[in-house]
C-alpha cells in the first residue's frame, strides 16, 4: 500500500499553497476583528499592517505579507479563533503553522 507524501516545508514549498492559504486566513480574521464587538485596539492597528501589505515605501523597505503577519501575531491570531470557537479558521491556522511558519 502506497501512502500519499504530504508536502515537507524543510524540503521544499512545493505543494504547499502558502500565499493562499494566508489569504484565507485573513478573510477570515477580518470576519472577526471587522465587527467593533469583537475588535480592540490591537486589532485595529493590525488591520493597519494588513492594509500595507505588498506596499513597500510605508514599511521601511519591506514587503509585508499576509503569511509573515500570520507569522508574526500567530498567538494573538489563534486566541481570538479559540475566543469564538471558530474551528474552520483554527484548522486553517493549524495547517499553516505546520507548512509555512
Amino acid at each position: 500500500m502506497q501512502h500519499e507524501a504530504k508536502p515537507d516545508r524543510y524540503v521544499s514549498f512545493i505543494g504547499i499553497d502558502g500565499d493562499n492559504n494566508s489569504k484565507k486566513l485573513m478573510v477570515m480574521l477580518r470576519h472577526h476583528i471587522d465587527d467593533p464587538d469583537k475588535s480592540n485596539r490591537f486589532w485595529e492597528l493590525f488591520k493597519v499592517k494588513l492594509a500595507r501589505v505588498g506596499i513597500t515605501d510605508q514599511n521601511g523597505g519591506r514587503c509585508l505579507d499576509e503569511l509573515f503577519l500570520i507569522h508574526s501575531y500567530i498567538n494573538n491570531i489563534r486566541e481570538l479563533f479559540e475566543e469564538y470557537e471558530d474551528h474552520l479558521a483554527m484548522t486553517l491556522l493549524e495547517q499553516i503553522e505546520t507548512e509555512s511558519c
